[in-house]
């Protein structure tokens, strides 16, 4: 049988093989990283490491990783109104992109009165202009922006620093859910000028089930979600889970060291991909094109073609693709960043989305592109029948 081709990346991301070694060797040690005696301090020198190499992956200082069970709960953890400068007062007024994850639009703690979404154009890119008036009526009151990186269905990159310009402007606080973006395009929380960004481990090929709130500092009180003991200088109680966030540390390295030939690599990979659709099928609509976006994600329809139909041919085929978020329970079901986008919903029902990584080979093309083609084929042959 021909090897499968995993097209699914910005779902999960194979583990590297620096995390599974990492993750290996911390499960056959023993320790609680809050015991004093010398197998708990072993497990903390191990969890600081991890700390530090998830800090170092995007310019944030250490002491403001907040670690967690992965981007859902960090984002749950920091979308809340007492999410604020020490000493400040608790936010009003809650921002969030018309195309965020489920777990921002869904996830927060504000009340639905306090929370508005901010438009999308038809390139999937956020409408700055919206947000700059809506938070000039807001009078400077505190208030709170969260606006993703990249966006897990279209690849489309938010303009993040000007947003951040935007509201440090009008003394609000803004958040980025980064999942998708390390090891795809640099990522820097200094240079962003954002308050808080979320990272998950399994996107950049660590083990799922960790994950990181990073602040800018250690100048921010939080509302505890998970509470208990004073585990994560006490924003987030419970035992950490050493092994899963030490192969955490070792992906986020891997991914820094290798970051200019793995987004080479997906560059040259993406581009490809785009043309065998075109080449395949000609009248294909690639979402979000005319904007930024990250190397080695395609989201595309072929007008005609049912999202169902086509990800059970592939995957019938041997090529593991999907239709959006893969947190719908597997649901083949409408996007709600292309309803956002404005795009027609017959056109929106048909998405597919491609995702590759630093381990997808270049002949992966081929495949894909032949599966495509005899998609097309027996698509045109049933339309002469009838």
């Amino acid at each position: 049988m021909r090897e499968r081709l995993y097209l699914d990346w910005n779902a999960t991301a194979p583990l590297r093989d620096e995390a599974a070694r990492a993750l290996v060797e911390a499960l056959a040690r023993t320790g609680n990283a809050s015991s004093v005696h010398a197998e708990g301090r072993a497990a903390r020198a191990a969890l600081e490491e991890a700390r530090a190499e998830v800090a170092a992956l995007v310019e944030a200082p250490a002491a403001a990783v907040v670690f967690t069970s992965g981007g859902s709960e960090a984002n749950n953890l920091v979308l809340a109104p007492g999410f604020r400068r020490a000493g400040g007062e608790r936010a009003e007024l809650l921002l969030v992109g018309a195309g965020e994850h489920p777990c921002v639009l869904d996830g927060h703690r504000f009340p639905a009165e306090a929370v508005e979404r901010i438009p999308l154009d038809s390139r999937g890119v956020a409408d700055l202009a919206w947000l700059e008036a809506r938070l000039s009526a807001h009078g400077g009151r505190p208030a709170l922006v969260s606006l993703q990186l990249a966006n897990n269905e279209t690849g489309v990159i938010q303009p993040v620093a000007e947003a951040a310009r935007i509201a440090r402007a009008h003394g609000a606080l803004i958040h980025t859910d980064a999942v998708q973006a390390p090891g795809k395009t640099a990522v820097s929380i200094r240079d962003l000028g954002v308050d808080a960004m979320t990272l998950s481990a399994h996107k950049i090929g660590g083990p799922q089930g960790a994950g990181a709130l990073v602040l800018a500092s250690e100048g921010y009180a939080l509302d505890r979600l998970v509470r208990g003991g004073g585990q994560e200088r006490g924003h987030r109680a419970g035992t950490e889970n050493v092994p899963a966030l030490v192969a955490f540390g070792a992906a986020a390295r891997a991914a820094r060291e290798n970051a200019e030939v793995e987004t080479a690599h997906l560059a040259r990979l993406g581009d490809a991909f785009a043309a065998a659709i075109r080449e395949k099928a000609p009248g294909a609509v690639i979402f979000g094109e005319g904007a930024p976006r990250l190397a080695g994600t395609v989201l595309f329809a072929v007008p005609g073609l049912r999202a169902e139909t086509a990800l059970i041919a592939f995957d019938l085929a041997g090529v593991a693709l999907s239709s959006g978020s893969a947190c719908s329970s597997g649901k083949v079901k409408r996007s709600h960043v292309l309803d956002a986008m404005g795009i027609e919903p017959v056109l929106a029902e048909g998405a597919i989305r491609l995702s590759c990584g630093h381990a997808t080979r270049e002949d992966a093309v081929i495949h894909f592109a032949s599966v495509l083609e005899d998609l097309e084929e027996r698509r045109a042959r049933r339309a002469r029948a009838a």
